[in-house]
């Protein structure tokens, strides 16, 4: 679930922060990197994590983005091998289905087909860098972000793809009918759910998954990382920031 900074709700884009030029140039990469790791360090050492974030964002002198960045990308070692021994390949996908975090996924994708900062994490999924709050705008992104999305269902082989978006969040219902509208249209084997928490809905299924959201990747049973995958292969401009040093 995301919110863009500073930026008011009437943008058209889901793109770059007015900042993000300065704060993700390849020039703060090291120290982007180096927060990320000394992060890492002190989560793997049981250390408070908003107190951890402070003394490291302090010690590499990090603006507000560059620290929510660190932040978003960092896990303790414990849960970057829970995560890595849950992750299943693409070969796993064929005639299984699909369950997806469906903003987590989408806005993730728009961000990136938008040239706006996708990180990459130390548990290697792809994220972007905020967090919306309660009401989700459609921008022009969202329908090529969608067809990307439609277009992998062949490639993967999954028998079916089940979203799952926030019903509290305004505009789900709008969102909805355009998935399946489009769905249907393209035989995409898509089907779209409103639920109240997608998040405990993902963390308790024994179906394959799909998130970048840190607490259901440590509950759930097995996960797929779709995002990583198709922005990699599919979206050669998007806007890489390799927080883990990769």
């Amino acid at each position: 679930m995301r919110e863009e900074g500073h930026l008011p709700d009437t943008r058209t884009h889901r793109g770059p922060h007015p900042e993000d030029a300065k704060l993700f140039d390849s020039s703060a990469w090291p120290r982007l990197q180096h927060a990320t790791a000394d992060l890492c360090w002190l989560l793997s050492r049981n250390y408070a994590a908003p107190s951890a974030l402070k003394l490291v964002g302090d010690r590499y002198q990090l603006a507000v983005r560059q620290r929510t960045a660190v932040e978003r990308c960092a896990c303790a070692e414990a849960s970057r091998a829970q995560r890595e021994a849950r992750q299943v390949g693409a070969e796993r996908l064929t005639g299984h289905a699909l369950w997806l975090d469906g903003y987590n996924v989408l806005t993730t994708v728009e961000v990136a087909l938008g040239g706006g900062v996708i990180l990459s994490a130390y548990d290697r999924t792809y994220r972007d860098i905020a967090s919306m709050h309660g009401t989700y705008r459609k921008v022009a992104e969202t329908l090529p972000a969608l067809e990307l999305l439609g277009r992998m269902t062949s490639v993967y082989g999954a028998a079916t793809w089940i979203w799952y978006l926030d019903r509290p969040v305004s505009n789900s219902g709008r969102l909805k009918k355009i998935m399946a509208d489009l769905a249907a249209e393209r035989s995409w084997p898509w089907q779209v759910e409103l639920v109240q928490n997608p998040d405990e809905v993902l963390a308790a299924t024994a179906e394959i998954i799909v998130t970048a959201d840190s607490v259901v990747l440590d509950r759930c049973q097995q996960w797929f990382n779709l995002t990583r995958e198709v922005i990699s292969q599919h979206v050669p401009h998007a806007n890489v920031v390799p927080m883990a040093g990769e």
